[in-house]
């Protein structure tokens, strides 16, 4: 599996590429297809690290604990 940082380059390469409209129907095709396959990919380590991120919080009594992360449009 490749980083994040490098399958969300090729992606944004991919959309650059199927922006610019010049490329033969079966190519976008092949590099839409491409381009599915890398945002699943980056979705699915975005939710595995967001599934390890713990925030600390100050209690009234100062002493601290742990929740688990929860995205802003996620309740808690």
């Amino acid at each position: 599996m490749e980083t994040f940082e490098v399958s969300l380059k090729k992606l944004e390469t991919i959309v650059a590429q199927l922006e610019r409209g010049d490329l033969p129907l079966e190519d976008s095709i092949k590099i839409f297809e491409e381009g599915m396959r890398l945002s699943a990919e980056c979705k699915k380590q975005l939710e595995e690290a967001e599934g390890k991120v713990e925030l600390l919080v100050k209690r009234r009594d100062g002493s601290m604990s742990k929740e688990p992360f929860a995205p802003l449009n996620t309740p808690r």
